[in-house]
């Protein structure tokens, strides 16, 4: 599964994210789909990007 280049949206009614995505099967086919988020697993993820890019950060600085 991979994030398409489309924006997130939330459903204030519903209190959840979706996020597009492509699906990628076995057989080589794909199909579109939506992954459904909880504000709380949104909160996780955002904390858990914000390490991923500050590490990527400080490894592109040490090459430097």
């Amino acid at each position: 599964m991979t994030p398409m280049r489309r924006d997130a949206v939330y459903d204030h009614r519903a209190q959840q994210s979706a996020l597009p995505v492509l699906v990628h099967y076995d057989d080589g086919g794909t199909a579109e789909s939506l992954l459904v988020l909880t504000p709380d697993q949104v909160e996780l993820y955002a904390i858990q990007f914000e390490r991923l890019i500050s590490q990527r950060e400080q490894a592109q600085g040490n090459a430097a």
